[in-house]
């Protein structure tokens, strides 16, 4: 009876935490299902309205692309250099190693204030403020950390015992790079890639100091259309952006698990 009662009280619990982490999310969802042109909870009937809506807006279109553009740049500029020193520091026997890795990682430990502050300030100094492509690079800043992190933790002990295999058996380091170490990180490098994707398009501390009229990035949008106007439409925008970033976890569980995305052992019945 008391292991009954226990875990009725974990379940309890956790139906609790769910409740409270998904309730918010559920109730934006709900929100933006709203057919009147308030938001309202609970919705009072069911409509489309402000997802066409938004999907029809030239200014909301325009945000979205510039995200998506402004994501997919950084995240490939990030993903091939953060790949390219993840190797590098695990290959490097110094002392300096841990030091410099830390470095390399403090824009994640950083807040991002204090980043976008940073990153607008040096702009500035170079004369490059109000370029477009300084936003691409404001983003690359802070979603570093998280592709050296996944990749870095991806090369085991074990990637380098294949490695010297390899080369033992006249491979050069790089059929070594392609055919060993790369299959080996494949889950971290396309983990580190889609949560950099995530942090960018979801990003707004470093693209409110570096946006400009023609760069307008979806989350700036979003932030507009709350001060001034408050119809549903940020809701149905918002739900969008929880399911493409929901189906983009799904899709590293998918293909790889989010375990072996850390750099733990991956599900070898996949």
């Amino acid at each position: 009876m008391r292991r009954l009662g226990a875990q009725v009280a974990i379940l309890a619990y956790l139906l609790a935490m769910a409740a409270f982490l998904l309730g918010p999310v559920l109730v934006v969802m709900a929100i933006s299902v709203n057919p009147f042109g308030y938001s309202i909870f609970p919705p009072r009937g069911f409509s489309m309205r402000w997802y066409l809506e938004v999907l029809n807006d030239p200014q909301w279109r325009a945000s979205i692309g510039i995200s998506l553009l402004i994501a997919l740049a950084s995240s490939v500029i990030v993903t091939t250099t953060g790949t390219m020193a993840a190797v590098g520091l695990r290959r490097w026997n110094s002392a300096f190693r841990d030091g410099l890795v830390a470095v390399l990682m403090s824009p994640l430990l950083l807040p991002g204030l204090i980043t976008g502050l940073a990153i607008l300030f040096f702009f500035s100094l170079v004369g490059a403020l109000g370029a477009s492509w300084t936003l691409i690079l404001g983003h690359a800043v802070i979603t570093y950390p998280y592709v050296l992190r996944l990749v870095y933790a991806a090369l085991s002990r074990d990637t380098a015992t294949y490695e010297e295999a390899a080369r033992t058996l006249g491979a050069s380091p790089v059929v070594t790079f392609f055919q060993v170490t790369l299959p080996l990180i494949r889950s971290g490098i396309f983990g580190g890639a889609v949560f950099a994707f995530i942090i960018s398009f979801d990003n707004i501390t470093v693209s409110i100091f570096l946006s400009n009229p023609r760069m307008v990035t979806l989350p700036i949008r979003i932030l507009e259309h709350i001060q001034w106007s408050g119809t549903p439409s940020v809701a149905a925008i918002s739900t969008m952006m929880v399911v493409v970033t929901g189906g983009m976890a799904l899709l590293i569980e998918r293909i790889g698990g989010l375990q072996s995305v850390f750099g733990g052992v991956p599900d070898e019945s996949r």
